[in-house]
């Protein structure tokens, strides 16, 4: 194995900004965050990227722009975290890119993550490794989520535990000895919340939870909400976005509810969030298992104590292991450049349901 300087760059199902993190990577894999930077999407980009996510006009040359776009916010964080830890460019081996999804449908055979490698390469002058999803999905597998193979290697399962990121979808890494890895997506997380956030108060989301905590939830909107959606009810592997909880689920599950309140539909999408997090690990035969979250959810003070309240086992944030609640994909992306690097594998078939292990991702030199 080959010890190296690698970035990480992380864009999720909220649209909301651009994670990065530079990390060295000892030969065995285990990562030092010498860097990290965030840049938020400009609220013109963010719009174009949401409306990329249904069918539109010209989507061919707008997927194009945007893609262009978000490479060159990309490219500043990559500055930004070249700048903090002082080192060059020709100092890191690669960029490890997400890019955005814009759509995500592995039961037909693809998934599209919105980005420009090479234009990426260029500005930077590193080495980019992109497109991470498309093998697994080749390989039958669902291409998500992608970040337990790096829970593994970095937690190891000698003690059972849960990373739970909520991001704009909710997933899990499932980690005990002598078992397999499980890792799938539970549901929405903020991506709902968000919605009826920005429709009702103008705001991008719901600070610390406060307008969910100033209403009780609706139990039969709640009921209705998890029994009316069949995707709750599916074993993993599995895995979820936009194309499924988007503005035309929430409105028609909403049909007939009409009279309640908006704060008490943003406590029952709250609710929803919680509960179909903990129906998920339940049937995983879990007990008292701590939970440690990470992403923008893990930051709702609301969401954590309701969370808490719900789950048996303690709950805290991945900061008390060691890596920060906003680092951690991000860090997984470094990882899965470091493994392309190395030809590991960066997928788990038990968790993406995928034929076998594949190396992930393809490469854009400087």
């Amino acid at each position: 194995m080959t010890a190296c300087h690698t970035i990480g760059l992380m864009s999720g199902t909220s649209v909301d900004g651009v994670d990065g993190v530079l990390s060295y990577f000892s030969e065995s894999g285990r990562p030092q965050i010498l860097s990290k930077a965030s840049e938020q999407i400009p609220v013109s980009l963010r719009q174009e990227l949401l409306a990329l996510n249904t069918p539109g006009d010209n989507e061919l040359h707008r997927s194009a722009l945007a893609a262009n776009a978000i490479s060159d916010l990309y490219a500043r964080v990559v500055f930004n975290l070249l700048e903090q830890a002082g080192l060059k460019p020709v100092d890191i081996a690669a960029i490890g890119a997400h890019g955005q999804t814009v759509r995500h449908r592995p039961e037909l055979g693809y998934t599209s993550q919105l980005l420009a490698p090479a234009r990426l390469a260029e500005l930077s002058g590193i080495a980019v490794i992109a497109d991470f999803r498309s093998r697994d999905v080749a390989a039958g597998g669902q291409g998500a989520p992608l970040v337990p193979a790096f829970h593994r290697a970095v937690f190891g399962t000698d003690t059972p535990l849960v990373i739970l990121n909520l991001g704009g979808i909710a997933n899990v890494t499932l980690l005990r000895p002598d078992r397999p890895v499980i890792g799938f997506d539970t549901g929405p997380a903020n991506m709902l919340l968000d919605l009826w956030c920005q429709r009702h108060t103008g705001k991008l989301y719901d600070a610390d939870g406060k307008w969910a905590a100033s209403a009780p939830s609706h139990p039969k909107l709640l009921k209705h909400l998890i029994e009316s959606e069949p995707w709750f009810a599916l074993p993993p592997p599995k895995s979820t976005g936009r194309d499924l909880f988007n503005p035309q689920w929430l409105d028609s599950r909403l049909s007939g509810f009409e009279s309640v309140e908006p704060a008490h539909t943003q406590a029952t999408l709250l609710a929803l969030t919680v509960q179909s997090i903990v129906a998920a690990l339940g049937q995983q035969d879990l007990v008292d298992v701590p939970i440690y979250a990470c992403g923008g959810g893990a930051r709702n003070l609301e969401l954590m104590q309701r969370l808490a309240q719900a789950w048996e086992g303690p709950v805290s944030t991945t900061d008390t292991l060691g890596i920060g609640t906003q680092d951690m994909e991000a860090l997984a992306f470094a990882w899965l450049a470091w493994a392309h690097l190395n030809k590991n594998a960066g997928n788990l078939p038990e968790v993406t349901g995928a034929n076998g292990f594949r190396i992930l991702g393809a490469c854009w030199p400087a």
